[in-house]
């Protein structure tokens, strides 16, 4: 499956603000966005020029997918099926990228950033229900439970993990089962629950032009 392949700190300076996608680092002086918080490329550096309505509308939609790991063509299908749901639209669109699984085992603790959960998620650490999931973008539902794999417990990659995992702020539609590495996706987020600044109206706007 296609993927952003580049320099990830340059996709925080373009929207300049923290997408949190090397884990720890982002929270230390090492951001990049702490460093030099300047647009990427070679005008970077000038001012930053007035954003038409439809750049506003755009930077809102790129900064959505990109705190998430989605792509176009994927974001857009997740749009598509909001707008169909009952309820609102905006709120459909965050729930649905909440319920993916390499979100919730981001939330949950049992990766750094949601880009570890993709890759950890695609190499089959992870059950939902008892069955092996590899789908990053699996929608969770209601009461799902997942896993950490039992003969990935005691790999040195999730041995610092599993002892963070009782520090960590676990959301409110989530549960963590600390001792059996397990989480449960309990329901769908609340719109105010949603811990994600952005203004997802504007991204409707966008579509729906």
């Amino acid at each position: 499956m296609a993927r952003y392949t580049g320099p990830v700190c340059r996709l925080c300076r373009r929207e300049g603000v923290k997408l949190f996608l090397k884990g720890e680092r982002c929270y230390t002086t090492k951001c990049a966005l702490e460093r030099r918080a300047t647009i990427p490329g070679q005008h970077g550096q000038g001012r930053r020029a007035k954003v038409s309505d439809y750049g506003l509308h755009l930077r809102e939609k790129q900064k959505t997918r990109r705190y998430y790991g989605v792509l176009e063509n994927q974001f857009h299908r997740y749009f598509e099926v909001a707008k169909r749901k009952k309820g609102v639209a905006g709120t459909n669109l965050l729930q649905m990228l909440e319920s993916r699984l390499d979100n919730v085992v981001y939330r949950l603790g049992f990766a750094s950033s949601r880009a570890e959960a993709r890759q950890l998620v695609r190499h089959g650490h992870f059950r939902v229900n008892g069955q092996k999931v590899n789908i990053p973008s699996y929608l969770l539902k209601e009461n799902d439970v997942v896993e950490l794999r039992s003969k990935s417990r005691s790999s040195a990659k999730f041995v610092e993990l599993i002892e963070a995992l009782p520090t960590k702020t676990i959301m409110p539609w989530l549960q963590l089962d600390v001792e059996a590495l397990r989480g449960t996706f309990v329901r769908l987020p609340e719109r105010e629950e949603i811990d994600i600044p952005v203004a997802e109206n504007l991204i409707i706007e966008f579509y729906s032009r």
